[in-house]
């Protein structure tokens, strides 16, 4: 089996089981392969805050998702270990967003990945750092 056929596996497994990204926030995993992830999720009526655009929370547990598939695609159980995220452009009702997730270094346990959300339009909604730790076990039965 491939590096990324081992990730994609992965990522089904962890997405069946992700109830808070998969139903209520009602994301897609769009694609996973070896120190990558790209998820999906249209903004609606239940991601505005009062100004009538996406609550940075949402746009935030978008790009940790994809961080948590990106750090976990091969196959060591892996822990956000810190983050940071810069929101450059309101998210509004309606719009797509697009959160692509590209591991930067692996070096032992500690990792460091890059997220960047975009709508449809291809216009950056926010950028995400996010720094790994693997712990112990595998997310499915290694072979």
């Amino acid at each position: 089996m491939t590096a990324d056929e081992l990730a994609a596996r992965v990522g089904a497994a962890m997405f069946e089981g992700d109830v808070a990204s998969r139903q209520t926030m009602g994301m897609e995993l769009v694609s996973c392969s070896a120190g990558r992830a790209v998820m999906r999720m249209r903004i609606d009526e239940r991601h505005l805050n009062g100004h009538r655009i996406c609550h940075g929370g949402f746009i935030f547990t978008l790009a940790d998702s994809t961080f948590a598939f990106a750090c976990n695609s091969h196959n060591k159980v892996t822990v956000a270990a810190g983050c940071s995220i810069e929101f450059l452009k309101p998210g509004q009702a309606g719009d797509v967003l697009t959160c692509e997730g590209v591991e930067q270094v692996l070096q032992g346990r500690h990792g460091v990945y890059d997220m960047k959300v975009t709508n449809q339009r291809g216009e950056v909604v926010a950028m995400f750092r996010g720094k790994s730790a693997q712990i112990q076990g595998s997310v499915i039965p290694e072979a």
